[in-house]
């Protein structure tokens, strides 16, 4: 099976579902290509639309709110968006790649490379057999206006959502998000401390800003500070691809033996499974993937849009706390997980709702979806 997975690089979560199903399905003896679409018209394209949205949230989380209520109000007029006229410009690239390679699925992990799938089709273009695979937990704007023939869903609970939205119940799987395997493999937290050079008999937490380094880390480090002096604990502040971030922090704490400041990692699955508490904003891959390495998890932060049902949906089921006000609200949330009871609770929550095997689900779909075309 060849399959094309289009992603697109407004936050790394689109970035690390796709690779995360391109993993399971190369794992399987298939072969899988990760790409953005607009790079067929040119890297800098790519980087640039990408490039927008992160400077956006670094710069004013509450300005992508609004346009993300103007996006959710759209949504309500009987006209396709402005966003799927666009979209629907990539159409002639994606038809040329197509008559190029041998492609016998397409998936997509962003609603853009969904749109212009929709466009192709409703202008006669060929098509291969198309899935939605959802990475946040409610249905994200302008979903509607696609016409896939499945849609990969994280929970049951979120059909009603899809379907109000007018997505054809029958064409809803429920899969979960994508994450890769490591991220369930069973190491323990002594061997992840192990192979990270950590300190096995300290208490370790984890402060991250997502691949975009957002979220108000600055005021969470210095909340945590006098707790770390006085405390066996130590703080590990992951800064995403926020270089202005982590020069800033580097500067300020990088004397301090209890800091540690880091850019972006490629083992996050390792410090997930060394820490004792996550500490960070509710992306649905991050929120996903600490649940499926059964990770205590504390949410400060959110993005006003997606990333607000996302909490919502996570807390709502016992799986994370959440803090509206990080100088009064993150110690007291440190210190209920510090209590063992109520830790175990949180991992059965997430082990009830999360399996972490979302890659799974969609290469079975994808399998299905071939040998009934042949």
């Amino acid at each position: 099976m060849e399959a094309l997975i289009l992603t697109c690089s407004t936050g790394g979560g689109h970035n690390a579902a796709a690779y995360a199903v391109a993993e399971e399905l190369i794992s399987r003896g298939h072969t899988a290509k990760v790409l953005d679409p607009y790079s067929l018209i040119g890297e800098r394209l790519a980087k640039a639309v990408g490039g927008t949205y992160v400077r956006m949230v670094q710069i004013s989380p509450s300005l992508f709110g609004v346009v993300y209520k103007l996006g959710d109000t759209y949504r309500r007029l009987p006209v396709k968006s402005p966003v799927y006229a666009v979209n629907g410009r990539m159409a002639k690239y994606l038809d040329r790649y197509f008559r190029e390679n041998k492609t016998d699925v397409v998936l997509c992990t962003h609603v853009f490379g969904a749109e212009m799938l929709t466009y192709m089709r409703k202008h006669g273009m060929n098509v291969p057999p198309t899935v939605f695979v959802a990475t946040d937990y409610t249905c994200i704007p302008f979903t509607e206006e696609t016409e896939c023939d499945c849609y990969i869903v994280p929970s049951q609970d979120l059909n009603d959502d899809y379907i109000r939205r007018g997505v054809p119940e029958e064409k809803l799987v429920i899969g979960g998000i994508p994450v890769k395997k490591a991220f369930r493999d069973g190491m323990s937290k002594q061997k992840a401390r192990e192979n990270l050079g950590l300190d096995p008999n300290s208490e370790y937490l984890i402060l991250s800003g997502g691949s975009m380094g957002a979220g108000k880390l600055r005021t969470a480090i210095r909340v945590l500070e006098p707790i770390l002096e006085s405390e066996d604990k130590r703080l590990i502040v992951l800064c995403g691809n926020n270089g202005g971030l982590y020069g800033s922090l580097n500067d300020n704490y990088g004397g301090n033996s209890r800091i540690t400041i880091m850019p972006s990692t490629n083992d996050m699955p390792t410090y997930l499974k060394a820490c004792d508490i996550f500490i960070g904003k509710p992306g649905g891959l991050s929120s996903t993937e600490c649940a499926s390495a059964r990770v205590p998890t504390i949410f400060i932060s959110p993005i006003p849009g997606c990333e607000t049902y996302n909490c919502k949906f996570f807390v709502g089921r016992g799986m994370a706390l959440s803090v509206r006000s990080i100088r009064h609200s993150l110690i007291p949330a440190v210190r209920r997980l510090e209590n063992d009871s109520a830790v175990q609770k949180m991992k059965r929550q997430q082990e009830k709702y999360i399996s972490g095997r979302g890659a799974e689900a969609v290469s079975d779909l994808c399998e299905k979806l071939c040998r009934t075309e042949s």
